[in-house]
């Protein structure tokens, strides 16, 4: 008889953003805003993992590691993008990260705290869009076109809700 195994979750680097503020220009003194950071869009029926590598803030101190990690979500609504888990492996932070309404841009923001005390905060934008879209939902209201008729925030309108 087959024994069901667990298995070890091993995030996926697919969604991995790294830092790269911290290399430095020699000779240049001109301050710039870095661009923002952004993760690929996520479907509001995915629960994806998530990664921000803090590494190159670490530089020349390798063996420093994450220690906790505060995220906060903007907006954040009934119907909006959900922390599920939040973890380390080592210098790089892991979000578990579900739900959200369709078309909503989140500001996902995290501070970092590493054992040696260094703070590294910043958000990072996660665009939440209808990617299942084209599988109609067979309670939705539709036209006499055949396509769903959604409410202010592009979520179909539900026969009998």
């Amino acid at each position: 008889m087959p024994t069901t195994v667990s298995q070890i979750a091993t995030p996926s680097s697919a969604r991995r953003i790294v830092l790269d503020t911290f290399v430095s220009t020699p000779g240049s003194t001109l301050l710039t805003t870095p661009p923002p950071l952004y993760w690929p869009p996520k479907d509001p029926g995915d629960l994806l993992d998530y990664e921000l590598d803090a590494s190159p803030a670490l530089v020349g101190d390798e063996q420093d590691v994450i220690s906790t990690i505060n995220v906060q979500i903007v907006p954040n609504a009934a119907g909006d993008l959900t922390l599920n888990s939040v973890e380390a492996q080592g210098s790089i932070a892991v979000l578990r990260l579900a739900a959200g309404r369709p078309g909503v841009v989140y500001s996902v923001q995290i501070t970092i705290t590493t054992a040696a005390g260094r703070i590294i905060a910043r958000a990072v934008w996660l665009p939440v869009l209808p990617l299942l879209a084209g599988v109609p939902n067979p309670a939705a209201l539709t036209s006499t076109a055949g396509t769903a008729i959604s409410d202010q925030w592009g979520d179909a309108i539900l026969v009998g809700s």
